[in-house]
């Protein structure tokens, strides 16, 4: 859309059941709080919107494991989460809340519209039952093993580790999260939203997108398109959530990924009332656009989902753009926080006070926004000695103190008919390099624009060394003049385009060049700090990070993850009578090969002394087949078969996993086949 009249922004809800990690910044809180603060740089009408998703299972999950309320964890949570993006600068219009009754208002609003326009699909269904608990189960209350990637501990909505959108159905040997037990198939009702009705129009409005979304995102919507959409239950049998209006319906809420998104609109809704304005030009006016910043996870749910009830809706305006990123890595390794593998936003700004730029910049520096990335203490490091230190600081430092030096501080008046080529081409590389960070920001390449950003510092702190005013000023006061003038420029305008990135930084640059520093480089500026402008005092910028903190920070992420591994290996009490109903026995791998389009699954030949089983294990990533042909293994004989991409695999080979992931198999000491292992 060219020229919106206006811009309404929205940030994925983080959930209000633990704290915010890198990973979530770098997915959707930072690459939308550059783009914000640029839209507001030049001038435009635009809300930025973002609150705490307090329903659904996983909140009810925490507090059962808290042994607390669902009220107690939100709230808890809610703070924690609000306060962080805050003394990260980053600064949404408005942080609300989905428990608040102007939300449980607009998103039952929403429902019954769709239901009164006939949207909703009621059919009676089987889900799983936990019949220890006497209660339905929501998707987060299941677990079982991923049939896309066999990850044993995927949840009955998503698998965490392949990031594939499930059923409970789809997983292989579900289990209760509440008991432990296997949960059985019991018929309820819900009011289903078809998105097969819808699509046929979702393929056309997605083609649409084409060239202008990100590749990423617009092949996972054609892959779950081309794969089939099937009816999506927007109903749940849950005692947390928003209650459904329908006098039909009692004991059920409204699906949270119906609630959550709705958020968006009951936040909108909030902020305009506080602040006198009419809601509905931002979600309902065609003139206005529509972005959604989320991470890979959530595509499904803001690019199918979200639209589709909107579009059933009729009223509502669709985004515009949806520039969802990928996953941040962590020093080698997926960000678990089940395994607190994680830098922890709120403990980074507890332990590096006044260093809140430096995370900024080296997230944004490394943004996987069209492929998987990663964040390491020693990228880090080098990114802040390297880059904010050695180039960025040093240039503005040394500029301030000569200006200090040669001309008390005053910003020099020159005759503007004196400047040399050079000094134009660096007036001239100001003025470029904001038209395209700004060009760059408008098209979701925040990395690029970073690195222009800091391509200026570069060119700048060359300028300065070839032109040596240190020299010059014993012989040629009046050059020297010139010269840090033209610095003084290239500083003023690099202040301007680094405020989407660095905003503790421009603040310090606002003390030193003692201007304001709230627009954006024009293109037809010539100057951006006027001669005779009185310099404050200079301030460092940024400082080292030195050796032993990086080391620190390594050994606490090692030490969190020993925890982890220890914590992990006592899990729940058992009865010796569970034990019992365990057939373990010795075997030895007769062949192996890999499974066709399943780049983690071996399909193996075992023989378990009575008879030869064929087993589907997900190891095809430590090992290659050729490799464990011959290896003694302990085998789970008893286990109910399952199909695995077209194998019927007959058991479970069982493997020991260390601190960094490896797998190791558990052998049999040389024993023959088929001895129990008791």
């Amino acid at each position: 859309m060219n020229n919106p009249a206006r811009y309404t922004v929205t940030s994925a809800l983080p959930y209000a059941n633990g704290p915010l990690h890198i990973g979530h910044l770098a997915g959707a809180y930072l690459p939308a709080d550059i783009y914000v603060r640029y839209l507001r740089l030049m001038g435009k009408d635009v809300v930025w919107v973002c609150g705490s998703d307090e329903h659904g299972a996983a909140i009810t999950l925490k507090a059962k494991k808290e042994n607390t309320t669902p009220k107690a964890i939100i709230d808890k949570y809610h703070h924690l989460i609000k306060d962080t993006f805050k003394r990260l600068k980053i600064d949404f219009d408005i942080y609300h809340r989905t428990s608040e009754p102007i939300h449980y208002q607009t998103s039952q609003d929403i429902f019954l519209k769709l239901h009164e326009k006939g949207e909703f699909v009621v059919q009676e269904s089987e889900q799983y039952f936990d019949e220890e608990a006497q209660q339905f189960l929501a998707d987060r209350y299941i677990t079982g093993t991923c049939p896309k990637c066999a990850n044993p501990n995927a949840y009955g909505d998503q698998c965490e580790k392949c990031g594939s959108t499930l059923n409970p159905t789809d997983l292989i040997e579900p289990k209760s999260t509440i008991s432990g037990s296997v949960p059985v198939l019991k018929k309820t009702k819900h009011w289903y939203l078809p998105l097969d009705k819808y699509s046929p129009w979702l393929e056309k409005w997605i083609d649409e997108k084409e060239g202008e979304w990100k590749i990423n995102v617009s092949g996972q919507c054609k892959s779950w398109i081309k794969g089939g959409l099937q009816p999506r239950a927007m109903t749940r049998d849950l005692d947390w959530g928003i209650p459904v209006p329908l006098e039909e319906a009692k004991n059920k809420v409204l699906y949270v990924w119906l609630d959550a998104p709705i958020g968006y609109i009951s936040a909108t809704r909030q902020w305009a009332a506080d602040n006198g304005k009419n809601w509905e030009l931002y979600w309902k006016d065609k003139e206005t656009k529509l972005v959604h910043f989320i991470g890979k996870d959530n595509i499904v749910f803001h690019c199918i989902i979200f639209p589709a009830i909107l579009q059933a809706h009729g009223d509502y305006i669709l985004p515009d753009n949806v520039p969802a990123n990928e996953f941040m890595n962590l020093q080698g390794d997926k960000i678990s926080t089940s395994r607190n593998w994680a830098v922890w936003a709120h403990e980074y700004v507890d332990e590096l006070p006044g260093k809140e730029d430096e995370l900024r910049y080296t997230l944004i520096a490394n943004f996987p926004e069209t492929k998987d990335s990663e964040f390491t203490w020693n990228d880090y490091q080098s990114r802040v000695n390297n880059e904010l230190v050695a180039t960025l600081g040093n240039f503005v430092n040394r500029v301030v103190v000569l200006t200090h030096k040669y001309f008390q501080g005053i910003v020099p008046y020159v005759n503007t008919a004196t400047l040399t080529p050079w000094d134009h081409a660096i007036i001239d590389k100001v003025r470029a390099s904001g038209k395209l960070v700004g060009e760059s920001i408008e098209v979701f390449r925040f990395r690029d624009a970073l690195n222009e950003m800091m391509e200026l510092a570069r060119v700048g702190n060359k300028y300065l060394g070839d032109q040596e005013p240190w020299k010059l000023i014993k012989t040629d006061e009046e050059a020297v003049q010139r010269i840090m003038y033209v610095a003084l420029q290239c500083v003023a305008g690099l202040a301007r385009i680094m405020q989407p990135f660095l905003p503790f930084a421009v603040e310090k640059l606002e003390d030193m060049l003692n201007i304001p520093i709230r627009s954006w480089v024009n293109a037809d500026e010539e100057e951006w700090i006027a001669p005779g402008t009185q310099l404050g005092e200079a301030q460092i910028l940024f400082t080292k990070i030195e050796d032993s903190l990086v080391a620190e920070q390594i050994a606490k992420l090692e030490a969190s993850k020993a925890v982890t591994k220890s914590y992990d290996a006592v899990k729940e009490t058992i009865q010796f009578d569970d034990f019992t109903k365990l057939d373990i026995r010795t075997g030895r791998i007769l062949a192996a090969e890999k499974i066709e389009k399943a780049k983690k699954l071996l399909k193996l030949t075992v023989d378990v002394g009575f008879e030869t089983r064929t087993i589907v294990s997900g190891i095809a990533e430590h090992f290659t087949p050729e490799e464990v042909i011959g290896t003694s293994v302990s085998v789970v004989v008893n286990l109910a078969p399952r199909e695995l991409k077209g194998v019927l695999s007959q058991g479970m080979i069982l493997m020991a996993e260390d601190e960094k992931g490896k797998l190791y198999f558990v052998g049999n000491d040389g024993v023959g086949s088929g001895f129990a292992i008791r």
